[in-house]
């Protein structure tokens, strides 16, 4: 997401999701499997094929083969089999790369960090594994995003549905759950959001602890 985003202690209220959101629907493979491959790194850049800054969900972002089966805007959770410790994180497509095999992608450096990965290294082996549920769950990403600026230094690991329920014929209310790891320990943060399921416009959310 963009510069530009407001605090209200807990609550975080980004501008840009809707815009990303409908520019790139989201790609929905429930068939796909975890794949194997490699991982370089890059700084980005101001211009991407997608469309999208390497600068949303706190830079963890990547950008896959111009002819991989993954898509502008997919999350994609990738591990780190290089690590004695394998890490886990969640990133989202923002560009693509001609030359670039379908399981080879290359990742915001402060992604590749964040697999506990030593820029020097330069590459490493990783595991590819779409995130389907969570491309079909609007809300749940949109939550996703917002944990992910919220709690700077961690990085959102797992995700989970706890409830959708109506509220009124005006208002619905989607739960979800998130893992947030970090090299200081873990935190599971629960996100709440109430929308009008008639025009898809927040009327509230917020996120803590649990």
């Amino acid at each position: 997401m963009q510069n530009g985003n407001q605090y209200a202690g807990n609550q975080y209220v980004p501008y840009s999701y809707y815009k990303y959101q409908q520019t790139y629907p989201a790609y929905r493979e429930d068939r796909q499997q975890a794949v194997r491959g490699q991982a370089t790194w890059t700084y980005g850049g101001q211009v991407t094929q997608c469309g999208i800054h390497w600068s949303i969900n706190e830079y963890m972002t990547a950008a896959v083969g111009r002819n991989s089966p993954y898509r502008c805007g997919q999350t994609l959770k990738i591990k780190n089999l290089s690590s004695a410790t394998p890490r886990e994180i969640l990133v989202t497509v923002v560009d693509q790369v001609v030359s670039y095999p379908a399981n080879k992608i290359n990742l915001q450096r402060r992604a590749f960090e964040a697999l506990g990965a030593n820029p020097d290294a330069g590459i490493i082996e990783i595991e590819i594994t779409p995130s389907p549920k969570l491309e079909e769950e609007k809300w749940g990403k949109y939550l996703l995003e917002v944990a992910q600026a919220a709690y700077p230094g961690y990085k959102v690991t797992e995700y989970k549905t706890i409830e959708k329920v109506n509220l009124s014929g005006k208002q619905r209310k989607e739960v979800y759950e998130f893992l947030l790891d970090s090299p200081q320990g873990k935190l599971k943060i629960r996100g709440n959001v109430i929308y009008n399921p008639a025009t898809d416009r927040v009327i509230s959310f917020d996120l803590k602890e649990v």
